[in-house]
C-alpha cells in the first residue's frame, strides 16, 4: 500500500488527452477491463493513491485531474459545468481506447459519473459514488451550471474542509487533503462549486448501468427504493469510523467493497 503522504503511483501517463484545448492529466497503470477514477471538488488524482496499485493487476486503472484542478488546464472563459467534466472523462475513455467503462466518482465526482452516464450511456459499465450523491433532484436549478456565482473565501473552504474530518482521520492525511484542495486556485473553488449547485436536471433521467454508493460513517445510507427510481440497479454500504475520504482512511475496507461491486460487472 502506498504511504501515506505518497502522490505518486509509479504509472504512466495514459495520454494526452484533452477537451476545449484543455489539456486533462491522467496518470493509468495495468491492463484489461478500465476503471476510471474521478476526484472531488479542489482534489486530484492523488485521491486514489490507495485504489490506483489494488487494482492495477487485473484493471486498467486511471485517474484524471478535472479541468481546472492539479495538473489540468482551466477553461478559457472560466465556465464550469458538469457537462464540461463529463467531456473530460469522455476525452479521456476515447484517448485510452476503452469501450466500456467502471467509473468511481468521489464527493463532487458522483454527479459527474452521473452526468457522464447519461450523456455517454453506451460506454458505462457501472457506477460507484464514494461519499457523493448520485441524486441531484434536490441540487440543480434547471441550468447548465456553470459561472463564479458562489464567493468561497480560503477561510471558508479551510473550515469547510476540516468539517470532513472524524477523529480517527490520521494527521498526516489530514495535512494532505487540506494542502490537496487549498492549492487548488480560488477561481476553480468557486466555479465548481457553482456548477455543482447549479447543473441541469431534467424530468425523467435514469441510469441504466448497475450503481454501488459506498457512504462515509458520518453520512446516512441513501433510500435504497427512493434511488431505485432514477437508478434501478442500486445498492449501498458503509465504511464506519470514517470521514468524507473513507477510500484513503480505511483503504483495505473501501477496496474490498470495490472489488465486490467489480466481480458483478459486465464489461
Amino acid at each position: 500500500m502506498a504511504g501515506l503522504l505518497a502522490v505518486s503511483f509509479g504509472t504512466a501517463p495514459a495520454g494526452a488527452a484533452s477537451v476545449d484545448g484543455i489539456d486533462i492529466h491522467t496518470v493509468a497503470a495495468g491492463s484489461g477491463p478500465t476503471i476510471v477514477f474521478v476526484h472531488g471538488w479542489t482534489c486530484d488524482t492523488s485521491s486514489w493513491r490507495d485504489q490506483m496499485p489494488a487494482f492495477d493487476d487485473n484493471y486498467r486503472v486511471i485517474a484524471l485531474d478535472l479541468p481546472g484542478h492539479g495538473q489540468s488546464g482551466s477553461p478559457a472563459d472560466g465556465l464550469f459545468s458538469m457537462e464540461l467534466f463529463a467531456r473530460a472523462v469522455e476525452a479521456v475513455r476515447a484517448e485510452a481506447g476503452a469501450d466500456r467503462i467502471v467509473l468511481v466518482g468521489h464527493s463532487m465526482g458522483a454527479p459527474v459519473i452521473r452526468r457522464y452516464a447519461l450523456d455517454y450511456p453506451e460506454h458505462v459499465a457501472g457506477l460507484v459514488a464514494v461519499d457523493g450523491s448520485l441524486d441531484v433532484r434536490g441540487f440543480g436549478r434547471g441550468g447548465r451550471g456553470g459561472g463564479g456565482a458562489f464567493a468561497v473565501t480560503p477561510e471558508m473552504r479551510e473550515n469547510m474542509i476540516r468539517g470532513m474530518f472524524v477523529a480517527e482521520t490520521p494527521p498526516e492525511l489530514q495535512q494532505h487533503i487540506l494542502d490537496m484542495m487549498l492549492g487548488a486556485p480560488e477561481a476553480t473553488a468557486s466555479g465548481a462549486m457553482a456548477a455543482m449547485f447549479g447543473q441541469r436536471v431534467e424530468a425523467g433521467e435514469i441510469v441504466q448501468a448497475p450503481a454501488l454508493a459506498v457512504v462515509a460513517g458520518t453520512a446516512a445510507l441513501p433510500n435504497v427504493e427512493a434511488m431505485r427510481e432514477i437508478v434501478p440497479d442500486f445498492e449501498a454500504a458503509q465504511v464506519p469510523g470514517t470521514g468524507h475520504f473513507l477510500m484513503m482512511e480505511k483503504p483495505a475496507e473501501f477496496n474490498r467493497l470495490l472489488a465486490g461491486f467489480l466481480d458483478k460487472i459486465d464489461f
